[in-house]
């Protein structure tokens, strides 16, 4: 579908829970997800009384979206991936306001909102460089373009510090490719810290094992960040037993103690009180560690992949189901009749 075609739809394709629901004081996710046609949406969802999680607000999207950000004033930001092409900031009461990458560039899937502006991850599509680029907060129009030092960048994580944390995947790739690994005997992921004004690099981290992806982060209340990982190993035994976290102190990167295997596939990540939850998509499961790096247990949950935290509460999206306070004993299973997509973040009741 073209643009234009696209943005004329779009304003036809909001979808509103009655007024009466929308004034609940239940807590609110900002996530992205399919519908059972296979139709691609954003928008918010809240548990209702029946343990089944409904949908409150929803907007049709073109393709699938890979990160959120929830803006200050409210307004949900939305990040597509493979392709790659749009983002959008939607507001309810608002008309979407569409912002279309530039010819020569593809998003890479997040964005984050600091001193002001927008920084979102991108690729460079001839050449395939990692590019970090800062928007206006309102029009979302490029301000400065700089290196992210790597190639295939995903989230980017603000520190305590103000500078900018970037995951360098290290995924050959190409946009028109997809989901298409390259030659991954050139990977080079990485972790860099950049300046958020001029861009400069301050420190560039690698783990000794070049084919763990580096992919998503967090931060936990104690400063250390946990990180997840994505094992590209030849060796089928090697890929199913990596590591998938990896900590970060501000000085080196290491990974953590695992005792189990996971499948070496880790999608999101968020810190709990006492260390970091991530989702073992393909093991089925939510693993815990300290924040030291020692493990803590596994939560089961088909296809996990969301998480978010909030009043101390981890809830966990997966397939067809959902678990809030996924880190305690016996979880909260909540229905959910839509294939939840790879993030969500928590609004608490009232905002």
């Amino acid at each position: 579908m073209k643009r234009r075609d696209w943005l004329i739809r779009s304003a036809a394709l909001l979808l509103a829970v009655p007024a009466a629901q929308a004034r609940s004081s239940a807590p609110r996710l900002a996530a992205a997800w399919d519908d059972a046609r296979g139709r691609h949406h954003a928008g918010w969802l809240e548990p209702r009384a029946d343990d089944a999680l409904r949908v409150r607000r929803a907007i049709e999207l073109p393709t699938r979206a890979h990160g959120l950000w929830i803006d200050a004033d409210g307004s949900l930001l939305v990040v597509a991936r493979r392709p790659g092409e749009w983002m959008l900031r939607w507001r309810a009461g608002s008309a979407p306001q569409w912002r279309w990458s530039e010819p020569e560039r593809r998003l890479c899937g997040h964005v984050i909102a600091l001193h002001g502006a927008l920084y979102t991850t991108e690729c460079d599509t001839d050449s395939g460089a990692g590019r970090v680029v800062r928007r206006d907060a309102r029009s979302l129009q490029p301000l400065a373009d700089w290196p992210s030092h790597g190639i295939d960048p995903h989230q980017l994580l603000a520190d305590a510090d103000g500078t900018l944390l970037v995951a360098n995947g290290g995924v050959p790739t190409l946009p028109e490719r997809g989901r298409v690994k390259l030659d991954r005997s050139t990977m080079d992921p990485s972790m860099v810290r950049l300046d958020t004004h001029s861009g400069e690099l301050l420190g560039q981290w690698r783990l000794d094992d070049p084919r763990l992806s580096i992919r998503h982060l967090a931060r936990h209340a104690g400063g250390r960040i946990g990180i997840a990982l994505q094992a590209e190993h030849d060796d089928a035994a090697a890929r199913l037993a990596a590591s998938l976290l990896a900590l970060f102190d501000g000085a080196a990167l290491r990974t953590a103690e695992q005792p189990r295997a996971l499948a070496g596939y880790a999608g999101d990540i968020a810190a709990t009180p006492d260390g970091f939850a991530l989702a073992a998509t393909r093991a089925g499961g939510v693993a815990r560690w300290t924040s030291a790096g020692r493990w803590a247990g596994f939560t089961p949950l088909p296809e996990a992949c969301p998480l978010a935290m909030e009043g101390g509460e981890l809830w966990a999206g997966g397939r067809a189901q959902a678990l809030r306070d996924a880190t305690a004993a016996a979880p909260r299973p909540l229905a959910a009749a839509m294939r939840l997509d790879n993030h969500w973040l928590l609004a608490p009741p009232g905002a």
